[in-house]
């Protein structure tokens, strides 16, 4: 797999150096590459209780990312998923510790522990005040005696953070980094595993399989489950957190492990705050990508019982951008639509026939969603089959709303759906279509004339003209068929103007028009092969 990096053995100090430069001036590192990795406080002073935490890459934008003003006070970084060395720990100690002493928090694995506590007693040696904390939020594995430590270690930077950036000791600190870490519960899932820089993929998550459990490192879940949607996946993570939570007000933090695109953790997020946990949740983070697993496709959720006095510092404000904030849990505020745009509703009649007959076109768009979608992929983003489908399931749905046994109000109502249900450039080209065909029947014409009427506003509003590489290539000469030669002469000539557009080879309209030459040469339009399948369908 193709990665943006140049030599792996250089893609941490790289990484490093671009987090300092993009960070307006604010960060500095220590003069020891490549053996000593350390990021750190520009205004560091001393005068207060450090803060250093690290580990292995790969997990950004932590731990470099949360250096700043009330939260970290320098990060050492090792390589892709391996412990700094004592070396480099020690010497983000000595570079930042001052009278007040210095807090390590660190995450529960064997090299973690080993490196920053043999610098912690080099560094105790030196004179200073060093303690450290370990996190162990994972319960993936419930009796396994040492839990890792994952994306609630969150928490503990910031709340110790904001305490050191108000002057708390470092007793104060230690106590409040044990209690916070005592309270942290996180549990993970992934579709899919990471790409390790540099090294072959493994394909351990079969297809419709999800891995629940699995590690910050790449490291094999608890177990691997069926996936069918969200909810489940979201149900399945809530329900054995369910077990381990206490019943007290809870912060969430939702966490993308570096893979799940923005519009999947907004889903997330949505089923995460209407779980059955969601009630015990009076805070969340997220969701943003805070403790990664490099391009791992999953997710994991954090929840901790928070004393009081720990919430004003989780809400204490901070410098680095990496941190989203901490914010309430509220239910979705509804507003009336403006004057204007709530629809005139038609009155509904039945006809059963005219019932069928829809029932009958929007099955075959349901139908065809999947070949419509691979066809779009090729020529367009792939959503033609959806966009159509659920326009289709729409209109199903509004089946007892329609006028079904006045047809000129039929297609208004129609077009007045589609609006308000078909996304996309589509949606508006089909509203108007089925407007302007309403509008062309009030006035008489007969209903083939209607929908050639209802073609040429669309065409005229759209700008799309045969020849373009659109459904109206199929669309036009279909009308002008079942106009004088009936409907199965209409689907013969939507098929040949379908075939057509797979030899035209510029587009001149719509996101096919960005796609080169090579790329249409022999693959149908997908809006043209919808005509095409829908009128050989009513032909049958």
């Amino acid at each position: 797999m193709a990665q943006f990096i140049n030599a792996k053995e250089a893609i941490v100090t790289e990484a490093i150096d671009g987090v300092i430069r993009a960070s307006g001036g604010t960060l500095a590192r220590l003069d020891g590459y490549p053996h000593i990795r350390v990021v750190l406080r520009k205004d560091w002073d001393r005068s207060r209780v450090a803060l250093v935490s690290g580990g292995g890459s790969g997990h950004e934008p932590a731990h470099a990312g949360f250096v700043g003003a009330g939260m970290l006070t320098a990060a050492v970084c090792g390589d892709v998923f391996a412990s700094p060395s004592v070396d480099a720990v020690l010497a983000g100690i000595l570079a930042v510790t001052g009278p007040a002493g210095c807090l390590l928090i660190v995450k529960n694995y064997t090299g973690d522990r080993l490196n920053f506590g043999l610098a912690a007693e080099r560094a105790r040696a030196f004179g200073l005040q060093v303690n450290m904390v370990i996190v162990d939020d994972d319960i993936a594995l419930p009796d396994l005696p040492q839990p890792r430590g994952v994306a609630g270690t969150l928490f503990v930077h910031k709340i110790a953070g904001a305490m050191s950036e108000s002057g708390a000791s470092l007793e104060e600190i230690t106590a409040a980094a044990r209690r916070v870490i005592a309270a942290t519960r996180t549990l993970g899932m992934s579709l899919d595993t990471c790409t390790v820089p540099g090294s072959p993929k493994e394909h351990r998550i079969g297809q419709g399989k999800a891995e629940l459990g699995l590690g910050i490192h790449g490291e094999a879940g608890v177990e691997q489950i069926d996936y069918h949607d969200a909810t489940q996946a979201m149900a399945t993570v809530t329900g054995r957190m369910q077990a381990v939570m206490p019943d007290l007000p809870h912060v969430a933090l939702l966490n993308n492990l570096g893979g799940a695109s923005v519009l999947e953790m907004s889903v997330l997020a949505n089923e995460l705050l209407t779980s059955p946990i969601a009630a015990r949740l009076e805070q969340i983070i997220g969701p943003a990508a805070l403790m990664t697993s490099l391009d791992m496709r999953g997710f994991s959720v954090s929840v901790c019982a928070l004393a009081p006095e720990d919430q004003r510092w989780l809400a204490a404000p901070c410098a680095p951008s990496a941190w989203p904030g901490c914010k309430p849990v509220t239910p979705p505020a509804l507003i009336e639509l403006p004057d204007g745009l709530t629809p005139i509703q038609p009155i509904p009649s039945q006809h059963r026939q005219t019932a069928a007959f829809v029932a009958r076109c929007c099955q075959v768009l349901i139908e065809a969603e999947a070949d419509l979608n691979a066809l779009d992929a090729k020529s367009g983003d792939g959503d033609t089959g959806s966009t159509l489908a659920g326009a289709a399931r729409a209109l199903l749905g509004a089946m007892d709303r329609l006028p079904l046994a006045d047809h000129t109000q039929l297609y208004r109502a129609i077009g007045q759906e589609l609006s308000q249900t078909m996304g996309g450039s589509s949606g508006v080209l089909l509203a108007i279509f089925f407007a302007a065909a309403g509008d062309a029947a009030s006035s008489g014409l007969s209903m083939v004339a209607a929908l050639k009427e209802g073609l040429a506003r669309m065409q005229q509003i759209g700008g799309a003209r045969p020849g373009d590489r659109t459904m109206v290539d199929a669309l036009g000469p279909a009308l002008d068929a079942l106009e004088t030669e009936g409907i199965a002469a209409a689907a013969r000539a939507a098929r040949r103007g379908a075939i057509h557009t797979s030899t035209i080879l510029k587009a001149r309209s719509g996101r096919a028009a960005y796609i080169s030459a090579e790329q249409l040469d022999g693959n149908i339009d997908p809006g043209a092969e919808a005509v095409a399948r829908l009128f050989e369908h009513l032909s049958a």
